[in-house]
């Protein structure tokens, strides 16, 4: 269970506040505006510390009890996102569908950062039979090094067709047009912990949620954290 004790606001007004950031196109001052309207003064700093301490909690919930399983066919590609005017790489990765495997924010572009990633969703969402990539060197590297420990029946079938991977780019797109108000992160752990949120409400929005089908985004999203 995530604890609220000891905070000055009702769980309920932290969840809503967190929820409006990670689901529409807003600063956290326009949050603070919307919070004003309905009588409650909270700081925009405030959010941002709500942000940070309860995402990953939600987040890992979710993983733990709520995911359902995606497709084993996967899209992989990284998207760039820019912390202290410096621009890093969002690794992410969907499945045919459209449904998100998993995603990993990291400082480079290179072999070990994208292993690193495909180590983190196979362990949350196990192996795929097949990861379609684009021209990236590094990706193919990456791929190539995880099958060298495969036995030649289990090996990744590794794909480099650009128009198969046109799902995942166009995924990104949903996540860009979130972190776009935000105007650049200040910190690695605060672009890290909301970048999981948004990723997460995206999630549930796919109806990734196990019981998408009797509950409603909103209501999924305040469940995680009971």
């Amino acid at each position: 269970m995530i604890k609220f004790k000891g905070r000055h606001y009702k769980k309920t007004i932290i969840l809503m506040a967190v929820r409006w950031y990670l689901a529409y196109s807003l600063s956290y001052r326009n949050i603070e505006e919307l919070m004003a309207e309905r009588g409650v003064c909270v700081d925009h700093s405030t959010t941002n510390r709500w942000v940070v301490n309860y995402v990953p909690q939600l987040d890992n919930n979710f993983r733990k009890k709520y995911k359902r399983q995606a497709g084993i066919s996967w899209r992989m590609d990284e998207t760039y996102i820019k912390i202290k005017g410096q621009w890093f790489y969002l690794y992410r990765a969907v499945d045919k569908a459209g449904e998100t495997i998993d995603f990993r924010l990291s400082e480079r572009r290179d072999e070990a950062a994208a292993k690193r990633f495909f180590i983190k969703a196979i362990d949350a969402s196990g192996k795929p039979e097949k990861v379609t990539i684009d021209k990236s060197g590094a990706n193919n590297a990456a791929l190539k090094s995880l099958n060298t420990s495969l036995e030649k029946e289990n090996k990744i079938e590794i794909r480099q067709i650009k128009y198969l991977n046109n799902v995942v780019e166009q995924d990104h797109r949903f996540i860009k047009k979130i972190t776009k108000p935000m105007m650049g992160f200040k910190s690695f752990g605060s672009a890290q912990a909301t970048l999981s949120g948004i990723e997460l409400h995206h999630i549930l929005r796919k109806n990734q949620h196990k019981n998408n089908e009797t509950t409603s985004v909103f209501k999924q999203f305040y469940a995680l954290a009971a």
